[in-house]
């Protein structure tokens, strides 16, 4: 294994994602949700109600791999999806009212765990940190639908 010191910026990033990826898992567990059912009660308790193909396309993943999570959280009772009004084609899925609790939760979780996380650092380092990433995000917008993530 390298030393940690000799990582380069990227792969040093990497690691830091990854570990915050893997302790987010581990504080979703008791709420029986997967990091990946988490991000879609994240991506709906912000932007609401929408299209199953715009929810794939927040989540930055082939709408068949979509269908799967909103199935996943429909079964759970999180999530309910309607005939979209406009295109009888297309799906609209929407958060349940048990939904908007366990996105609560995970948020709360999730805030907890990044909490304790950047604990090892200042409250200075904390805040040069974050503006040091909203600049990076500002810069390098691919990826995020609609220009916003």
């Amino acid at each position: 294994m390298p030393d940690p010191d000799d990582l380069s910026l990227p792969e040093a990033f990497t690691t830091v994602a990854r570990t915050l990826h893997h302790r987010s898992a581990k504080a979703f567990a008791p709420l029986d949700v997967t990091p990946g059912q988490a991000r879609a009660l994240r991506v709906l308790t912000r932007h609401g109600e929408m299209r199953m193909s715009a929810l794939s396309e927040h989540l930055r993943i082939a709408p068949r791999s979509g269908t799967e999570v909103a199935d996943d959280l429909e079964r759970r009772g999180l999530v309910r999806r309607r005939p979209d009004p406009d295109d009888r084609r297309a799906v609209l899925v929407a958060l349940t009212a048990q939904g908007e609790q366990v996105s609560e939760q995970v948020r709360a979780a999730r805030s907890a765990e990044g909490d304790a996380y950047f604990a090892a650092l200042s409250d200075a380092d904390r805040q040069e940190l974050a503006r040091i990433l909203r600049v990076l995000r500002a810069a390098h917008p691919v990826g995020r639908p609609g220009g916003a993530g």
